[in-house]
Parts: C-alpha cells; sequence; structure tokens
C-alpha cells in the first residue's frame, strides 16, 4: 500500500501543479479569460439580434448558440494558453521535469476546464436576460460540466498536437470540431430538451451518450497525450 501510495502522490501534485501555474498566470495577466469572455459575450450578442424569433423559438435556439459559441471560445482559449507555453517556454520546461507526461495533461485539462466552465456560466447568465428565458433548469448543472469537459478534454490533446505546426491557430478549430461534434451534438439535444422542461426519459440517452462520449476522449487521450508530446 505505501509503495502504491508513492507513485500516485507525485502524479496528482505534479497536475495540480501545473493547474496551479495556469491558474496564477492567468490572474495576473487576465488575458485568455478577458479573450474569452468578451468573444463569447460579443457572439451572444449577435446571434440575440440576427435571431429575431418568438419566444418559442429563441428557447429552441439558445442551446446551439450557447453550445456553438462556448466551442469557439474554448478553441480561442486553448489557442492563447498553447501559445503563452511556447512563449514562456513552459512545454518545455515540463517536458525536462522529472513528472509523468499524462500528468502534464491532466494539468492543463483542469485549467482549460476551469476557464471555459466559467465562459459557459456567463453565458447562460446572459441568456436569461437576452432571450427572455423564464429560468435554468437544474439539469444545466450537470450538462454544463459534462459538455465543457468533453470539449477541453479533446481540446487539450489537439492544441498540443497542432501548437508546432506553422498554421497552428487555423488548423486546431479545423480539426477540433469534427473530433467534438459528438459533443455538441449530445448536450445541445439534452439542454434544448432541459430548457424546454421535456420528461427525463425522452432525452435521457442524450445524457447517457455524452457521458459514454467523455469517457472515450478522457481514456483516449489520456493514452496518447504521452506519444504527442514526444513527437
Amino acid at each position: 500500500m505505501m509503495k502504491d501510495s508513492t507513485i500516485v502522490t507525485p502524479f496528482f501534485k505534479a497536475s495540480w501543479l501545473i493547474a496551479q501555474k495556469d491558474l496564477i498566470a492567468e490572474f495576473r495577466s487576465r488575458e485568455m479569460m478577458s479573450t474569452m469572455a468578451v468573444f463569447a459575450t460579443l457572439s451572444l450578442l449577435i446571434f440575440s439580434f440576427a435571431l429575431d424569433l418568438d419566444r418559442v423559438a429563441r428557447q429552441d435556439a439558445i442551446s446551439g448558440v450557447v453550445w456553438v459559441t462556448v466551442a469557439f471560445a474554448t478553441i480561442l482559449g486553448l489557442n492563447r494558453s498553447m501559445a503563452m507555453e511556447r512563449e514562456q517556454g513552459g512545454l518545455d520546461a515540463m517536458l525536462t521535469a522529472s513528472i509523468s507526461r499524462v500528468s502534464i495533461f491532466l494539468g492543463k485539462l483542469v485549467g482549460n476546464f476551469l476557464f471555459s466552465i466559467s465562459v459557459g456560466v456567463l453565458l447562460l447568465a446572459l441568456a436569461v436576460v437576452l432571450y427572455n428565458l423564464p429560468g435554468l433548469s437544474l439539469w444545466l448543472l450537470v450538462l454544463l460540466p459534462l459538455g465543457t469537459l468533453g470539449l477541453t478534454t479533446i481540446g487539450t490533446l489537439l492544441a498540443t498536437m497542432t501548437a508546432q505546426t506553422r498554421a497552428r491557430d487555423s488548423l486546431l478549430p479545423i480539426v477540433m470540431l469534427p473530433m467534438a461534434l459528438p459533443v455538441v451534438l449530445s448536450v445541445v439535444k439534452a439542454t434544448t430538451a432541459a430548457l424546454g422542461n421535456a420528461p427525463l426519459v425522452d432525452w435521457a440517452p442524450w445524457i447517457e451518450m455524452l457521458v459514454l462520449v467523455d469517457l472515450v476522449y478522457l481514456i483516449a487521450c489520456y493514452a496518447m497525450y504521452g506519444f504527442v508530446l514526444e513527437e
């Protein structure tokens, strides 16, 4: 038992220190979160004015608007995060440290997840005002973390893969959006049903699909991240 704990503890400690590094750096600069928040807010405002729909139609459209905006804001944040790692030599420093490659993935994932879910909370709050929603379902407290986790998991891996390419800023959305389609589709369908107060039995399969996709992405990215860093 003691042997196992000495192996596991450094892994999670290293992951937390990496996540903490990203959070402290962002707290000092406020570059990434401010960019993501401004982009998300402007996007939601544009959609609000462009979609001149009645109340029922707006309620049906808001799920897609929010989650597409979260997806693009996440891509924007991932690109900025990796750009900061390149500029400051952070990734090279982590590679030379005596830590597991997978702990780097987990640490980056935690940071990216917290940034993206903060934007998601902001968007949902704005959506209530801009789209005249009567209120938010408590199920969104489940759907928001699940959807954000799927986006940031696959995004963290792909952002690392494209970081060394010349067209990295434009390449990440091209490769990420098709890969994230199962997450976006599932969470949009589930969010639409939750906002419409549909019976859970009607849209529970979308939650199950979302959980399954998240697990597949987590396992696949966990297994592949070490190889991606070595390339």
